[in-house]
């Protein structure tokens, strides 16, 4: 044979035929979730930029809008360890079609509403929504995954999520907000029923393609909830410890987010192209660098990604602070992409801190801790917004980031190689 008649071995090749290798290896129901998801971050997308700067416009001052978070927050904390007691017993199909049921009340009661008071409701429905929703997709993802492919498969999901959906979100939303006259409430209002319209899809999808399988204990005792939720700390040591690491890695959910767009509005002058380019900066972090990162992370281990990804998400926070001009405004927004990247690896850390039987447990009582805190800070970072500065805010994250989360992660083990291999191990039945 010739050589110019040999099949190609390049890098590209081997490329792609490692990554058709790895989608065929993962389980159906993990690629239902991915589609899920990508599609519901696509919905969350268009409104993330506006929606603030919504409720801001609806009356809301920055202590109220912390208040709105907060109860939302508050609430779906609370009920995450229930969620989770019931995923381990019912399995998560159920949840999950509750969770996508409570999202899309959520985007028409917001499209609904007349007063800053109303989008407490909404923002109640969002928050159920999106903990109950996302408690049942990580369970589902940290059992039909191994180690070895977790960081990998969960940051895949992130790239086609918060990638190319979450730049077509923006895009689309900066497209309708100019169509129905800026950046105001009815130039906003018209993306929650656009919202609302995917949410309807993805329900429909999970209803019909999603398996109903549960991760079980053969012969497991009689349900008991205190119990059976004490009974998941019985089986590691640095448990305890990941609950402060685990929370303070969702702060910003609460403390940052919430206020990054209606900053860049109010102080920095951002209009409707620069709120929409700084999202889309952020899903075009996601498509360049999820993959590889989570290939790393699955190779060298799990906290080696995250001393990459941390740094780069304080630098965004200070570069909005800072910027002078509307570039380094979007220049911050890509940055902050690296939040959402490092979001899935600390995810495949706390997978593989207990075994399949426990996940739904254990994610509730993380989601608990994560966001109890976040709705208090939230709720804090209202009141700095309006009694001491804007700017203080993300100053406020980054140091509670840089001196409480940084060391805790530096002193627990990687898990990488842990002996709970929830994808592996684990009686499944239908």
């Amino acid at each position: 044979m010739n050589d110019h008649t040999k099949p190609s071995t390049g890098p590209l090749p081997a490329l792609l035929g490692n990554g058709l290798s790895f989608l065929k290896r993962q389980h159906r129901d993990w690629k239902i979730t991915v589609l899920r998801t990508s599609l519901d971050k696509l919905a969350y997308q268009m409104v993330f930029p506006y929606l603030s700067i919504y409720i801001v416009a609806l009356g809301a001052t920055g202590t109220q809008l912390g208040i709105v978070n907060s109860i939302g927050m508050i609430i779906a904390g609370v009920c995450a360890p229930f969620t989770g007691w019931f995923i381990d017993r019912i399995g998560p199909k159920k949840i999950y079609l509750i969770g996508i049921g409570l999202l899309a009340i959520s985007y028409l009661t917001y499209g609904l509403a007349q007063s800053w008071e109303v989008t407490i409701i909404a923002m109640i429905g969002y928050w159920l929504g999106f903990s109950t929703s996302n408690h049942s997709c990580s369970t589902i993802c940290g059992n039909c995954l191994v180690n070895r492919d977790r960081a990998t498969g969960m940051l895949i999901c992130e790239t086609v999520a918060a990638g190319f959906l979450g730049m077509a979100g923006p895009m689309l939303a900066t497209w309708l907000v100019t169509l129905y006259g800026g950046v105001n409430i009815a130039g906003i209002r018209p993306l929650f029923f656009s919202g609302l319209l995917i949410t309807i899809g993805t329900f429909v999808i999970v209803l019909t393609q999603l398996s109903g399988q549960k991760w079980v204990t053969a012969g497991n005792h009689r349900p008991h909830l205190l119990r059976d939720i004490s009974q998941v700390f019985k089986g590691g040591r640095h448990l305890k410890k990941w609950l402060v690491i685990g929370a303070v890695s969702r702060l910003p959910l609460g403390l940052v987010f919430p206020f990054i767009q209606v900053f860049a509005h109010q102080v920095k002058g951002a209009n409707e192209f620069v709120l929409g380019a700084m999202v889309t900066g952020s899903a075009l972090a996601s498509i360049l660098f999820a993959v590889p990162l989570g290939r790393l992370a699955d190779r060298i281990g799990r906290k080696q990604v995250l001393y990459i990804t941390l740094p780069l998400f304080w630098i965004s926070n200070l570069m909005l602070i800072w910027a002078p001009s509307a570039v380094f405004v979007v220049i911050a927004g890509l940055l902050q992409g690296f939040y959402f990247i490092g979001s899935p690896v600390v995810a495949a850390v706390e997978r593989e801190l207990v075994p399949s039987e426990q996940m739904g447990r254990w994610v509730g009582i993380n989601r608990f801790f994560n966001m109890v805190l976040s709705a208090i800070m939230a709720l804090f970072a209202g009141v700095i917004w309006d009694k001491i500065g804007p700017q203080y805010i993300f100053i406020l994250f980054v140091g509670i980031d840089l001196l409480v989360r940084l060391p805790l992660l530096i002193s627990i083990p990687e898990t990488l190689h842990s002996h709970f291999k929830p994808g592996a191990e684990g009686k499944s039945r239908k």
